[in-house]
């Protein structure tokens, strides 16, 4: 089962200003090549990114993935969440 994970928003400034990310979190379900075929295509990135982000999320347990303003994040996220792996769509900085 797939879960896109949106932080709350709290005030004007959260709905969309600055950049965003999407995190991907490590599962037992999906293969390393799944992972790496899906954010190929939902960020555009090159397979040597896709699988250097595949192994951080395997090794570390989550990994940052795409950075981008929050739509386009909610939307790649949409995009890897369809084959199970979990995300998060967050600010980069939270302060």
């Amino acid at each position: 089962m797939s879960q896109t994970v949106l932080q709350p928003q709290e005030t004007d400034y959260d709905a969309g200003n600055g950049r965003w990310m999407v995190v991907i979190y490590n599962n037992e379900t999906n293969s390393f090549d799944e992972v790496i075929d899906v954010l190929m295509d939902a960020t555009g990135c090159d397979a040597e990114e896709a699988a250097i982000e595949a192994w951080e999320a395997d090794h570390y347990g989550k990994a940052p993935v795409h950075f981008a303003a929050k739509d386009e994040c909610e939307a790649t996220a949409g995009t890897i969440s369809k084959i199970g792996v979990k995300t998060e769509v967050a600010r980069e900085w939270m302060d």
